[in-house]
C-alpha cells in the first residue's frame, strides 16, 4: 500500500519543537534514525530516516504558533482536502486551519474531532518515493 496515495492512511509524522537541533540529536541517538536538513521558505525542515526511507519530519515551531508546546502531529492522506473539511463539519468537527498549499508537497488542512483531538489531513501532489 502506498500511504501517500491511499485515502484514510496515516502517512506522515511531524515534530514541531522549540529546539530542532536538540530534538534531532535526541531522536537520532534514541532510535538510530538518519536525518537530512533542507531549507524551505518557512525555514529549515529536517526529515528523519530509517535506512533510505523518510519516515517523519521536524521543524521549529513557527512564529504564528509561539507558546504552543513541542508536539508530534500525524497526517492522514485524503483524496480531496476541501471535501474532507466539509465532511468534518457535517460530522460535528471543526476545521482549525482550512486547506492551504505546501509547495512541491500537496494541500493540507488541520482539523479537530468533536472530542477535541487535532489531526492534519493532506492530499499529496508529489510523486511518492
Amino acid at each position: 500500500m502506498d500511504v501517500f496515495r491511499t485515502h484514510g492512511a496515516f502517512s506522515w509524522c511531524e515534530l514541531m519543537t522549540t529546539d530542532p537541533d536538540a530534538a534531532r540529536e535526541f531522536y537520532t541517538k534514541l532510535f538510530g534514525w538518519g536525518s537530512k536538513a533542507m531549507e524551505m521558505s518557512s525555514g529549515q525542515y529536517t526529515t528523519l530516516q530509517v535506512g533510505d526511507a523518510s519516515i517523519a519530519g521536524m521543524m521549529k515551531i513557527p512564529p504564528e504558533a509561539q507558546g504552543m508546546p513541542p508536539n508530534w502531529g500525524c497526517y492522514v492522506t485524503v483524496d480531496d482536502v476541501e471535501a474532507s473539511c466539509a465532511r468534518v463539519k457535517q460530522l460535528g468537527g471543526k476545521v482549525l486551519k482550512p486547506g492551504f498549499d505546501i509547495p512541491t508537497v500537496g494541500r493540507m488542512a488541520v482539523i479537530q474531532d468533536p472530542q477535541g483531538a487535532v489531526l492534519s489531513i493532506i492530499a499529496y501532489s508529489m510523486p511518492s518515493s
